[in-house]
């Protein structure tokens, strides 16, 4: 029986507001980019692309960025608004920018307030470290706003998504993307949920696997990587199938469709058991388990 899907990283955003070099990156592959810009101002479209690629539920990614990537704080009203149209079947990701909140804790608690239902920290694009609340000696960092964003989280239950590894777009900072600094965000907020975008691809998948072996609260998130090239990043993937979630980073610049995706990774010699974690089950409770719309 074929495994229903979960596609935990989605990339619907309010592209508008992006800077104007960062439009053309995220157009490179993409020679229907008109089709998907419409995308993201019809979430019914949305998600009768899902249906067509077979997918019964998308995690909505969105974050701050307005000084690298032209992102504002609207996204976070786009993402609540655009998964408000079938909060059943979207997730809405939002974020709270480490560098620019006064109020860290209140202002994740406004967003979870409005409908966001889990958080996106991006690193090499909002140019702070994950640990960066902390100094060399274990102390207050020079952006303690980052513990407050990360305890509120884990008071209230909710995920939070780093990004790991590199970035193309201009200005990102990629050094910012090496995932071992987030083993002290694990060990310091134990109860935190952390999805690990991208697993460290293509420098730092070694790194991630790490983290997800170490940690309970730590799980490979799996967007972004070729499925072809999963298990030559990780060749125990089978072993580590129970904290592997299944994300396509579409449409990030170069990522091919849905449908394609899924049907590589389907290719994958892997058991039914694993294919059906990590496509469906490990997000699903993950899902289940967050407070109500």
């Amino acid at each position: 029986m074929t495994s229903p899907v979960i596609d935990i990283h989605v990339h619907m955003q309010p592209w508008e507001t992006m800077k104007p070099e960062v439009l053309d990156r995220m157009k490179a592959g993409h020679s229907d980019f008109d089709e998907l810009l419409a995308l993201t101002r019809d979430p019914q479209a949305f998600l009768r692309r899902l249906d067509d690629a077979g997918i019964e539920r998308a995690g909505i990614i969105n974050y701050t960025s307005p000084d690298l990537m032209g992102l504002k704080e609207s996204c976070n009203k786009f993402a609540v608004e655009f998964c408000g149209e079938d909060p059943r079947r979207l997730l809405a990701f939002g974020s709270v920018h480490p560098r620019f909140t006064t109020d860290p804790e209140g202002d994740v608690q406004r967003l979870v307030d409005s409908g966001i239902r889990a958080l996106k920290i991006h690193p090499p694009h909002q140019l702070v470290a994950p640990n960066a609340y902390r100094d060399a000696a274990g102390g207050a960092g020079p952006f303690p706003a980052l513990a407050g964003i990360y305890r509120r989280a884990q008071a209230l239950g909710i995920p939070v998504t780093i990004h790991t590894g590199t970035s193309v777009f201009p200005g990102a900072r990629s050094v910012l993307g090496d995932p071992m600094c987030i083993d002290d965000v694990a060990v310091d907020f134990p109860d935190l949920t952390i999805l690990l975008a991208h697993s460290g691809r293509p420098l730092w998948g070694d790194a991630c696997f790490f983290l997800a072996r170490r940690h309970p609260n730590v799980f490979l998130e799996l967007s972004g990587i070729p499925p072809h090239r999963l298990l030559h990043m990780f060749p125990r993937l089978e072993k580590m199938a129970h904290k592997a979630l299944f994300g396509t980073d579409w449409p990030g610049p170069g990522v091919p469709d849905q449908k394609k995706n899924i049907a590589a990774f389907r290719a994958l010699p892997l058991t039914e058991e694993a294919q059906a974690a990590i496509l469906y089950g490990n997000a699903r409770r993950l899902w289940d388990s967050l407070p109500p719309v």
